[in-house]
């Protein structure tokens, strides 16, 4: 089987140093939509490096390298069809704001192989600190068609149940033509998001948008309508990808404050009647 689950999870950690500055941060920016309309002064903390604030989800691509539903693919004991993966989840803790600038050493590992039966799902953790100390930690939920059935632990099954009652906001935020072509300029060059001959190949009739680029959309979206634009208050955010999205649809981004700390969050595609895109959203702040 292509899959061991047994070798991937004794592999030991891999460390490399990754490195970015304001241009990295504004690129990223721009590939989940920042800079409309251009001159207004809450997109301009995303768009002008002498006043430039960094989204927290930009943890998920700084360095320039592939995200982490790639490089699941390249422990030991991985060795899988990229056209039979999708990115399943992603979750992130900030330890401290991030810098517009900075060095930092990553290290990861696979802390977790699941068997649901018709597929495998594995969980690759990330740590990133600098000469301060720890920044980020984010897992990635990569999920592997054809690859279950060994008879290994299905992993949590519990979640949470949905928002109750009229959300507090309800936003849309559009998706451009080219969002995925940009977005990929940040790291993620895999041809699912460009090739149509690779994406049909997948089981998809045209390439579809980034999980992660949807996500950093999304939180996004919170930050700017529920924490007035304040990234620093951000603690932590995670999702599970629930369906896909096709760049040209437009993303209906509904929000509800749960108590103190918390906000729930759904992301349908409006154009597929508000088909779910993110579920089991939640983002905890200040």
């Amino acid at each position: 089987m292509p899959l061991d689950a047994a070798e991937a999870l004794a592999a030991g950690p891999r460390s490399g140093t990754i490195a970015w500055d304001h241009k990295d941060v504004q690129l990223y920016h721009l590939g989940i939509g920042a800079g409309v309309p251009a001159a207004d002064p809450g997109e301009l903390r995303y768009t002008l490096e002498s006043r430039l604030h960094v989204l927290p989800s930009f943890a998920t691509v700084a360095g320039g390298g592939p995200p982490g539903v790639i490089g699941a693919l390249s422990v030991p004991g991985v060795d899988v069809d990229l056209a039979r993966v999708l990115h399943a989840g992603q979750s992130l803790r900030l330890h401290r704001p991030l810098p517009a600038r900075g060095t930092a050493t990553v290290t990861s590992r696979v802390t977790a192989v699941y068997d649901k039966g018709t597929a495998a799902v594995l969980v690759l953790r990330t740590d990133a600190a600098d000469a301060a100390g720890p920044l980020w930690t984010d897992d990635a939920r990569v999920h592997v068609r054809g690859e279950g059935g060994w008879g290994g632990p299905r992993g949590p099954s519990v979640r949470p149940g949905p928002p109750s009652g009229e959300p507090d906001r309800v936003v849309e935020r559009a998706v451009r033509e080219d969002q995925a072509l940009l977005y990929r300029l940040s790291g993620d060059r895999n041809p699912l998001h460009a090739d149509p001959g690779f994406a049909r190949r997948a089981g998809f009739d045209r390439p579809i948008l980034h999980g992660l680029c949807t996500y950093g959309m999304t939180l996004k979206a919170v930050v700017d309508v529920l924490l007035d634009g304040e990234v620093e208050r951000v603690r932590a955010y995670e999702t599970r990808f629930a369906g896909v999205v096709y760049p040209g649809e437009t993303l209906r981004i509904r929000m509800w404050r749960q108590g103190s700390g918390v906000v729930r969050v759904a992301v349908g595609a409006v154009e597929r009647g508000d088909a779910p895109v993110l579920a089991d959203t939640v983002v905890e702040h200040r």
